[in-house]
C-alpha cells in the first residue's frame, strides 16, 4: 500500500534510531536493512531535503536523525516522499471522485485510506525501531537455541552415546 521508497525510508530510520545517536553511513544501513546502496542515498538525500535526518561527509560522518525518533511520524516520512496514499486519490484513477460521485470502489477506499492514514499518523520512528529491536532479539535468541547443546539425560554424551564424567 505505501511506495517501496516510503518502506525503503522507514526501514532505513528505524536502523538509524538503533544506532544511538551515532551517525551511520548509508552502506552500513542498506547492509543491515538489506536494501540496494544506490537507491537508498537518493531517498536519504530527499529525506535530509525535508529535515528528517543530518547527513554529515568525512571521518566520524553519516546520517543520523534532525530530531528524537519519537518525534517523527510515518506520516511525515511518507509525505516527505510524496507517497500516493497522502494525496486523496481515486483507488480506481477516476477524474472525479467524491462522496457525491463515488467510484465503485469509493467507500472502501476511503475507510482503508482512514485507517493507513491514522496509523501513519500514530506510529514514529522510535515504534519501528523497537520493533525491529525485539525481531532481531528473537532471531538471535532462535541461533542460540539452534546452537545450544540439548538438554536431558543424553546431554552429555560424547556421540558414543555414553555419558560424560562431570
Amino acid at each position: 500500500m505505501l511506495s517501496q521508497a516510503v518502506g525503503y525510508a522507514i526501514t532505513a530510520l528505524g536502523t538509524i534510531a538503533s544506532a544511538g545517536g551515532r551517525p551511520v553511513l548509508v552502506k552500513e544501513i542498506a547492509e543491515a536493512a538489506r536494501l540496494p546502496a544506490p537507491y537508498l542515498a537518493k531517498i536519504v538525500h530527499a529525506l535530509a531535503k525535508k529535515g528528517l535526518v543530518v547527513t554529515q561527509r568525512g571521518v566520524g560522518g553519516g546520517v543520523s536523525l534532525a530530531r528524537p525518533a519519537v518525534g517523527i511520524t510515518l506520516m511525515e516520512v511518507a509525505t516527505a516522499l510524496d507517497d500516493p496514499i497522502t494525496s486523496p486519490t481515486c483507488m480506481l484513477g477516476t477524474a472525479e471522485c467524491s462522496d457525491a460521485r463515488a467510484c465503485p470502489a469509493h467507500r472502501f477506499w476511503t475507510a482503508s485510506r482512514a485507517n493507513v492514514l491514522e496509523f501513519l499518523r500514530q506510529t514514529t520512528v522510535a515504534d519501528i525501531a523497537a520493533f525491529e529491536s525485539r525481531r532481531r532479539w528473537r532471531l538471535d535468541e532462535e541461533r542460540l537455541a539452534v546452537l545450544a547443546p540439548p538438554e536431558g539425560p543424553q546431554a552429555n554424551t560424547h556421540g558414543t552415546g555414553e555419558q560424560l564424567q562431570q
